[in-house]
Formats: structure tokens, sequence, C-alpha cells
């Protein structure tokens, strides 16, 4: 029987009082787990001209090779996601925790040494690896050491830990690089997952599903390979800024078609690894949406808030991950008092409401020039925070109050797939659309510059400074189109995320509930 199922007698909590003393404890070790796996990526966008500098300075990595670095990865947990959580309700979350953050830090220490960019990507694969065990990990056990009236405030701080962990990575990476080597920022990884692994096995319990049901090694393949499908055409559509072409419409396609044969299998089976009924739930698939619309926009924002600060106004690495703190701040304030929010007005309210604030805030991206005060972009960081801070905390209880405690680890991985879905395609659909629309602004303005610069030129704003950088005086009259072009394309990309937004605020209102669903409460849970 799991050990966090046992009802203490002399309380009636159903969480025993040795788990129940040390929960905050537990927590606090999660949160480092956490912290650390979707910290990663966010420090190495900073690294990325680093490690394509030659030896010494950096492994001498093409474009190509970077944007594997970093999809291998990707790749890799997003496929692993789904399966991974089901593995923690079937094996026992503790394990898979302990199991995924020793790969992750013993892929870190690899990357952190590598001498070629191929070991580069097939290291970063191996910390995807490790990563997917540890995410729907994480939530699992806090639906498992703390009782039902206290699992909106831990969720909170869980997803205030993961907007905060997005935002302070360039802070973190610029730190790193500003006194050590590229490879810094895979080593700092180890300390701190040397220090949570002692802290799990010191303080975290073990729970599963008692009745798991038998293996469904077909339906485990089928989920690998729909969603490494889907996500690799999502992010190579982003890539080119054209999802028509052959390399990203068909494993789009062949991704949602082994999915929906995923979908069928799991209907037909006995004991499927993911119950679809779930889904028939409207309160938990809108949740579901809304955490995939969220992280959508918080990519999004994340993506071409970064190109605005050091291609447009000019402002280091290091400064522009500062003056996106506000985002940060905003979810760690809010996400943990969402639930006070949610008490008052109740989750319909709260997550529409969030919702619509985020919508408004990219409207907001409107007042943005080139000489804008900074202030009006920290302003509108921080209400964007606020929003995504009313939404993630509701919506993520809402998913996790809908399932028994037993499959808290599959409805963790279905949480966090959406979640990761969702992310890749804000970068990939925005930055896409960011991409189209900068194009079309500065082509006219490139018929001066040499042949064979056109192209690069055009592909981006960074290309395009890159170009003046490299040509000199005469190429220095495109910088002034290019940074106008730019704040048109990202004007054109924030209404279009800001639509998004408008549409999870509609099915947040239609279909969440208007208070928290009473959690599935299983007495062999």
């Amino acid at each position: 029987m799991a050990t966090t199922s046992r009802t203490s007698a002399s309380t009636g909590r159903r969480i025993p009082e040795a788990v129940h003393r040390r929960r905050w404890g537990i927590l606090t070790v999660l949160i480092f787990s956490l912290l650390v796996v979707v910290l990663d990526n966010s420090i190495l966008n900073v690294a990325m001209k680093t490690i394509a500098s030659p030896a010494p300075t950096g492994i001498g990595a093409t474009q190509s090779q970077l944007e594997w670095a970093v999809n291998s990865y990707t790749l890799v947990f997003a496929g692993l996601l789904f399966t991974a959580g089901m593995l923690g309700d079937r094996l026992g979350r503790k394990r898979t925790l302990l199991f995924g953050m020793v790969v992750f830090g013993a892929g870190s220490l690899l990357c952190s040494m590598a001498t070629s960019p191929a070991e580069l990507i097939g290291y970063r694969a191996a910390m995807g690896f490790g990563g997917a065990f540890v995410l729907p990990a994480t939530l699992a056990i806090i639906m498992n050491v703390f009782e039902r009236e206290e699992q909106p405030r831990a969720i909170g701080i869980w997803s205030g830990a993961v907007g905060l962990a997005i935002a302070i990575g360039p802070i973190a990476g610029g730190l790193l690089l500003a006194h050590f080597w590229w490879g810094s920022v895979f080593l700092v990884n180890v300390p701190i997952v040397v220090v949570a692994l002692v802290g799990m096995v010191w303080l975290v319990p073990d729970s599963r599903d008692p009745n798991p049901g038998r293996p469904d090694p077909l339906g485990v393949l089928l989920s690998v390979v729909g969603l490494v499908a889907l996500v690799y055409g999502i992010i190579k559509g982003g890539q080119v800024a054209d999802f028509t072409v052959t390399q990203s419409w068909l494993p789009i396609v062949v991704g949602v078609l082994v999915l929906a044969g995923f979908v069928l299998h799991q209907l037909r089976s006995r004991t499927p690894m993911l119950d679809m009924g779930w889904f028939r739930n409207r309160h938990f698939s809108a949740a579901v949406v809304s955490v995939g619309l969220t992280f959508f926009a918080l990519m999004g924002v994340t993506f071409f808030g970064v190109f605005y600060l050091q291609s447009v106004r000019g402002y280091s690495p290091l400064q522009a991950g500062l003056l996106l703190l506000p985002l940060a701040a905003a979810q760690l304030l809010v996400s943990p008092r969402a639930r006070l929010v949610v008490d008052r007005f109740g989750v319909r309210a709260t997550c529409a409401t969030g919702m619509l604030l985020i919508a408004a805030t990219f409207a907001g991206f409107l007042l943005l020039g080139r000489d804008t005060g900074i202030w009006v972009l920290e302003v509108l960081s921080f209400f964007q925070g606020t929003g995504m801070a009313l939404v993630m905390p509701p919506a993520t209880v809402t998913i996790m109050g809908t399932l028994p405690r037993e499959k808290a680890g599959s409805g963790s991985a279905v949480n966090n797939t959406f979640r990761q879905v969702g992310g890749s395609l804000g970068v990939a659909v925005l930055g896409a659309m960011l991409s189209t629309t900068y194009r079309s602004g500065i082509q006219d303005k490139l018929a001066a510059l040499p042949v064979q610069y056109r192209t690069p030129a055009g592909e981006s704003i960074e290309g395009t400074l890159g170009v003046v950088e490299k040509i000199g005086p005469r190429a220095a009259a495109l910088v002034d189109p290019a940074k106008d072009a730019f704040i048109h394309a990202m004007h054109v990309t924030a209404l279009t995320a800001g639509g998004v937004a408008a549409i999870g605020a509609v099915v947040a209102f239609s279909f969440l509930p208007g208070r928290p669903p009473a959690v599935p409460e299983n007495p062999e849970g």
C-alpha cells in the first residue's frame, strides 16, 4: 500500500502525521528539483553565442547544431513526459524522481565537458530524458503529502516556481558567462542536483498506484512516437517560419495520426495507461486547455521580449533578463495567493480574469516603440505575470482535483504535456509570425545590399544587424528600418497572442467550475 495513503487514526488526516509535519520541507526539496530542470533551457539560450565561438571560447557549433542542442532536450522531454508520469504511478514516484534527478545531473556534468557539438546534442538528450521523470513526479508527490485543503497553496507555490525559473534563467546564465567558461551553465546544475537528492532521500516519502493494471507497451510506444513527431513538426515549422514545408507538416500529420491511434487503443483497452474518460469531464478538459494556452503566451512573450530588449533597445543579455524580472516577481507573489481569489470568486471567474488580463497586456505591447519609457514594459510584464498566476494554480488544482490520488502521476503528466506542447507552439507559431512579418517589412530595403547578403539579412533583425556589422558604414542605413520592421512585427505577433488568450478566457468562463472540484478520495490510494 502507498506510504502516503495510510490514515492517521489520531488526527483523522489521510496523510500520516510524520509526513504531514515535514510537508513544507518536502515541498522545498521538490521546488529545488523543479527549478533546476525548468531553469536549464532558459540558461542555455544566453550561452548560445558563446558555444558557437571557436575553441577554446566555445566549441564552434553551427546555427543548426545549436538548434539541435535545444531541440534534442525538448523532443525527448516532451515525448517521455506522459510515460514517465505513468511509470511513477506504477513503480513509485520517489523512485522515478530520484532516477530522473540522477540522469539529469549526469547529463549536465557531461554537457559541461563536451568537446564537440555532437557530444553536446547527445548529452542534452540525456538531460531531457532525466527531466521527463522529474517534472510529473514533483506535482504527483505534492498531491500525496498535502491534505486537500492545503493543496491549492502548495500548487500555487509550485506554479510560481515554474515562472520564476523561466524568467531568472537569462540572469543566471549572464552572471555565469561573465565569470566562467560556457560549460558553467551546465555544471551549475550538479551541486543543486546533489543537494536535492540528499533532501529527497531524507524527506520525501514514496507513493504509488496500488492497482496500476497490466503494462501497456503499445500505448507507451504510440504516445512517445506521437508526441515526438508532433513537437518535432512544430519546432521545424517555427525554425523556417513556414508550417507548409514538408519537414513541418508531415511530422505534425504523422504525430496527430499516431496520437489518434493512441486514443483509440486506450478506448479499447481494459487497462488503459490513460483513462480517456477524464477528458469527458469538461472541467478537466477546460483546465488542460487553459494551462496550454497560458504557457503558449508565456513562452511567446519571453521569446520576442528578449529580442525587443536586446536588438531594438540595445540592452545586454543580463540587463534584458533583469528587465523581465517583473514577470517572474508577479508570479512568485500572486501564485501562492491565487487560492484566496478562488475562495472569493471561484475558479471560473479567476481563470477567465487572468486570461483577459494576459490578453489586455498583449494589446498593451502596441504602446512599445523604439524610445518608449522602459517602465511601460515593466508594468505590462508585471500585470502579465499576474494574469498567468491567476490561471496556472487554479487550473492545475482543477486538473489534479478531478482525479484520485493514486492517479496523480498520470494527471501531472497530462498537465505538463499540455504545458510543454503549449510552450513549444508559442515559440514556434509566434516566432514564425514574427519572422514572416519582419521579412515582409524589411524586404524592400535590402536591394542596396550585395546579393549574397540579402537572404541572411532578411531572416531576422539579428540577421540584419549582423550583416550591417559585417559590411560596415555602407549598410548602416538599414539599422533604423530594421528596428521599425521588428516593432511592427512584434505588434502583430502580440495582438495574435492576445487573441489566443482571449479565446482562453472564453473557454475558462464557459467550462471551468464555479468552485474548486471535490477531490475524489480513494482509501486505497
